[in-house]
């Protein structure tokens, strides 16, 4: 991006702001205390994408997919299963907040790249997409193991959730160690 654009950039952090405020609605309405921020749970998948060990994807991709895979929730807010909208909805919704981090940063190459990556995790369709879900799901039970030690809960619905779905190997033995302590925590 030139120098004249300088503007947009600080408009579209202004947005990115918005994702390190908003707690993750799933946590929110599990009443957790002191429940993770969009950034915070994208932050984590950018790290866990970094650890994976496979020649065959593209590890750079995949790290820069997790860290914008739900960067339309600045906008569209996070939207859960649970809050009464259908899929069709969301997707309304968060392809309206797309298009406007778009627009704000004039459809320049690096937006165009956001975008790009932003549509390939959305369809699904490639290694790397299904590894960066199969990342999104993981880390969403390592955090809820984590909170029910730290919150003295049961958070049952989001290990339920997750069982048989990991289509990657290595995130598969993660999921399955995630499983393994909680069962371990449970016996105590």
């Amino acid at each position: 991006m030139s120098n004249n654009s300088a503007s947009s950039v600080i408009d579209f952090l202004s947005i990115v702001e918005r994702l390190k405020r908003t707690k993750r609605t799933g946590w929110v309405n599990s009443g957790i205390k002191a429940p993770e921020s969009i950034a915070d749970h994208m932050h984590r998948m950018g790290v866990m994408a970094m650890l994976v060990d496979d020649r065959t994807i593209d590890q750079a991709k995949c790290v820069r997919m997790a860290i914008v895979h739900d960067l339309a929730e600045a906008l569209a807010g996070d939207i859960t299963p649970f809050d009464g909208v259908s899929k069709e909805k969301k997707r309304e919704l968060e392809l309206a907040g797309m298009q406007q981090i778009l627009d704000t940063l004039g459809h320049s190459p690096q937006a165009l790249e956001i975008g790009a990556l932003w549509q390939e995790y959305e369809d699904n369709a490639t290694a790397e997409a299904r590894l960066v879900h199969d990342l999104d799901k993981c880390e969403m039970i390592q955090q809820a193991l984590e909170y029910e030690q730290s919150d003295d809960t049961q958070l049952d619905s989001f290990f339920e959730s997750t069982r048989g779905i990991f289509r990657h190997p290595q995130v598969q033995a993660w999921a399955d160690e995630i499983y393994r302590r909680r069962q371990l925590l449970k016996k105590k």
